[in-house]
């Protein structure tokens, strides 16, 4: 419309509507574009919002994944440290408790990670939407880091946990999983992390097959070797463990 009076009053030579109609024109033109870029600085800063808020929640997330791996591991260490004090002779032990404590000290436990919102920043290429340099920086610390599977492979891949899993049958090695195996803890609920592997349970199995189990597992002869080489790994894995985690707190 202000394009067609401005061509019709050219014709006409009426100078001053030329001005008033170019000056219309000139302010309708930047007017729509200080209103997209004020359109696109919002939806910028919505998604920075969304983002940051999102990215956050995995963080504290990964905090307490962390936390939960660093109990359980010290759990599995107590009770490789029982079996040993039991080969050894220093501390008495049912066979029962004995079967218990060498087969926790095999466990693993593997977190799912929380990383959507970490990988879909790196992959659009706006990781620079989040302003919080310290958020920004303990999410690449977090999601860049190999510690847990490290430590999940390592253990997968001991002769101890090969050893055990060889020499007790099957039946009490699910009598094992079944009454003595993980408890998981309550996502962000620090206190459900306590005695994950470390609780009382029974078998509920015969006595002559858990004393037979159990003698045949003594008599294996790297049994001892190899669960001391377990104790002293759990030992560096939680180590790390703790060193990751609080390097990404002071981050925060």
């Amino acid at each position: 419309m202000i394009l067609r009076r401005l061509v019709a009053n050219l014709k006409d030579q009426n100078w001053t509507a030329i001005v008033i109609e170019f000056v219309l024109l000139v302010g309708g033109v930047f007017l729509g574009i200080e209103v997209s870029n004020w359109n696109q600085e919002r939806e910028q800063r919505n998604k920075a919002a969304a983002f940051t808020t999102r990215l956050h929640a995995d963080i504290l997330y990964e905090l307490w994944g962390e936390q939960s791996l660093i109990e359980y591991y010290t759990d599995a260490r107590i009770h490789a440290g029982l079996a040993l004090d039991a080969l050894s002779g220093r501390r008495p032990m049912t066979d029962e408790q004995f079967l218990v404590s060498t087969y926790r000290a095999t466990q693993i436990q593997t977190n799912t990670r929380a990383r959507a919102t970490y990988d879909e920043l790196v992959s659009t290429g706006t990781i620079g939407l989040i302003a919080d340099s310290g958020l920004r920086n303990a999410a690449i610390s977090f999601f860049s880091t190999d510690v847990y599977e490290t430590t999940a492979t390592k253990a997968q891949e001991s002769e101890y946990r090969r050893l055990f899993r060889e020499s007790v049958p099957y039946e009490l090695q699910d009598a094992l999983l079944a009454r003595c195996g993980d408890r998981r803890g309550k996502a962000l609920d620090y206190a459900s992390l306590a005695h994950q592997l470390d609780y009382p349970c029974e078998l509920g199995m015969p006595a002559e097959s858990i004393a037979k189990a159990a003698a045949e597992l003594k008599a294996q002869p790297r049994l001892l070797p190899a669960l001391q080489l377990r104790h002293a790994d759990l030992a560096t894995a939680i180590a790390n463990l703790a060193a990751d985690r609080s390097n990404k707190v002071r981050s925060l």
